[in-house]
């Protein structure tokens, strides 16, 4: 195990209080691979020599266990995947640049089930470190899974080597670990904002892609903050209109995208670390744009 590595704890052989299906011989009843039990029987050396068996404990009365029917460990004849009654649909719009002053990132707060709002006031930026902050856009629970392991690894990372894993190494890392499962179900899609060296954004997503630029849009609304961002944004922006061009870019996207809505979270990163703004509810951000408008509107009659 990886915290053991890192505690220097030694290797005890605990495999004789297990035992495992392939060691019963003919005695034993072959258990039954399936949608239901899709059960890897053999070895990897890439998993430190541990074997991937299914192991069962020894149980007070195991040989009544080993012993039972086939049909005991098979599903229900009668059993049948439960259909949802709507097809979900992940929407979302999470942002990042970078400008003079360091990297922005913001996102919406709003977790969509299809028509349904599942939460509004959800957390789609993460702090990984001092100096580093994901957004994230997909599957609610893919998402927050890869955060955690992301961070886990990172943490385990600095315990063994004493430093810190460069922001390009972490993108390059989950983007290996998130290969293998291209072309499944899984839904991750992941932007790092940090610094390290300089400004770095890197977006990373459930295939395996990483690629590296000065802004990145993603989510269902992503189409309406790049209008916004592709108009506004420049190197030599100040902090103050960094932040109200994210601010703006989000809240268009909201407007028009209906999975996307309610607050926004922002984030600044710089050398000095992260810094989070406080949570800005959107109506507000509608409010203040409508009174511009009105405002010209006056301008131009007088």
């Amino acid at each position: 195990m990886a915290l053991e590595d890192v505690c220097s704890f030694k290797e005890r052989p605990v495999q004789h209080k297990w035992f495992s299906f392939s060691s019963l011989g003919d005695a034993a009843i072959p258990f039954p691979k399936s949608d239901y039990y899709n059960l890897r029987l053999e070895t990897s050396e890439n998993n430190c020599g541990v074997p991937l068996h299914f192991f069962i404990p020894p149980l007070p009365h195991s040989s009544s266990f080993i012993n039972r029917p086939l049909s005991s460990f098979c599903p229900p004849k009668n059993s049948m995947t439960v259909q949802r009654p709507f097809r979900l649909a992940h929407g979302t719009t999470t942002l990042g640049f970078i400008f003079q002053g360091g990297v922005i990132a913001a996102a919406d707060t709003r977790a969509s089930a299809g028509g349904l709002v599942a939460c509004p006031a959800v957390h789609k930026i993460t702090p990984i470190h001092s100096h580093l902050v994901v957004t994230s856009s997909g599957s609610g629970a893919d998402c927050m899974l890869w955060e955690r392991i992301l961070i886990r690894e990172i943490r385990l990372y600095q315990l063994r080597h004493g430093h810190r894993l460069s922001i390009r190494a972490t993108a390059k890392l989950l983007s290996s670990m998130l290969h293998p499962f291209k072309g499944t179900e899984m839904c991750v899609a992941l932007t790092l904002c940090g610094w390290d060296n300089g400004p770095k954004l890197i977006y990373v997503c459930s295939d395996g892609a990483r690629l590296q630029g000065d802004v990145f849009s993603v989510g269902s609304g992503s189409p309406y903050a790049y209008g916004v961002l592709d108009r506004e944004l420049r190197w030599s922006l100040s902090k103050g209109e960094a932040i109200s061009l994210a601010r703006e870019a989000v809240f268009r996207a909201t407007h028009r995208d209906a999975y996307s809505g309610n607050n926004v979270d922002l984030f600044h990163i710089t050398a000095q670390g992260w810094s989070q703004r406080k949570r800005e509810d959107l109506k507000e951000e509608y409010y203040r744009d409508k009174e511009k408008k009105g405002k010209k509107k006056n301008d131009k009659l007088k």
